[in-house]
């Protein structure tokens, strides 16, 4: 079985829409209401690619799971942080999956000059927290009841990583 970690293309959008959509419909990890159409995930794939990285997980050259930065806040003090999300097919985990993805896109956010990457997390939510916290992440705090969605108020919890280790000024994101 090969499996690669490579930067996404257009043409992976449909497949990351289709990983992205039970996530969408079946669970309150993402707060959407309706599952981003294929020209949407396009469009992301694009923005995330222009001033962070969007990858995806190919195994026997289908996408089955994909990572991505993006901004973390718009204020220019903030932009060497940025949010990173990671979605694997479900009944993926602990496959060794998205601890490629995540090591391949921090890598990258690292030499793109961003200096700390933040994760939040959608509660409860053992496995995502417990997989953060394997890669460096720590708990930052918790938004309680932030977001509605399923008929109940659910909270969510920030990690943070360093993604260098200097306290030296930032250089210029590349």
């Amino acid at each position: 079985m090969a499996v690669v970690v490579r930067d996404a293309t257009d043409g992976d959008a449909a497949a990351c829409a289709a990983v992205y959509a039970p996530y969408v419909t079946g669970t309150a990890v993402s707060f959407e209401a309706e599952p981003p159409s294929p020209a949407e995930m396009r469009r992301r794939i694009a923005a995330a690619q222009e001033s962070h990285a969007w990858l995806v997980l190919e195994e026997d050259g289908r996408v089955v799971g994909y990572a991505y930065g993006g901004p973390f806040r718009t204020r220019t003090a903030w932009q060497w942080s940025c949010e990173v999300s990671v979605y694997l097919e479900p009944g993926r985990r602990r496959g060794g999956g998205g601890r490629a993805l995540y090591g391949a896109l921090l890598q990258r956010l690292a030499e793109r000059g961003y200096r700390t990457a933040v994760a939040g997390m959608t509660l409860p939510n053992e496995a995502s927290e417990a997989f953060h916290r394997a890669l460096g992440f720590r708990p930052v705090g918790t938004l309680p009841r932030i977001g509605w969605k399923d008929g109940r108020w659910h909270d969510v919890a920030f990690a943070q990583r360093a993604l260098g280790d200097d306290d030296v000024p930032p250089a210029p994101l590349r």
